[in-house]
């Protein structure tokens, strides 16, 4: 069976209506196809290919799993606000989402303000 291109498009495009994750789409398919870089055969990325699509998530994947775990810790130290090590990890989470917000900004992948 020869797997062409437009035949990886079209399933990417079909599990992201779905609304499973770019990551998500990228480990599905290596399990079905067995093999892992899709950008060898369709010269593009799972991301890329949603973007040209207007299938791409809003807020890139990284970030919004930071954001999450941050959320988290939040609702922890909430209700235990002696626990030194999680406000320790709270500073730690909240640093990673700054710098990598700040580096998507200037790749332009998220707005400026």
């Amino acid at each position: 069976m020869e797997i062409t291109s437009k035949d990886i498009c079209e399933q990417i495009l079909k599990l992201a209506n779905e609304g499973i994750t770019p990551s998500q789409i990228s480990i599905y398919l290596r399990n079905l196809y067995n093999f892992r870089p899709f950008k060898n055969i369709t010269s593009n990325k799972v991301v890329r290919i949603l973007k040209l699509n207007g299938l791409a998530p809003k807020i890139l994947e990284d970030l919004y799993h930071l954001i999450t775990k941050l959320i988290i810790v939040c609702k922890y130290l909430k209700y235990n606000r002696s626990d030194k090590v999680s406000k320790f990890w709270l500073i730690l989470i909240e640093s990673k989402i700054h710098h990598l917000a700040r580096f998507y900004k200037t790749e332009r992948q998220l707005p400026s303000d």
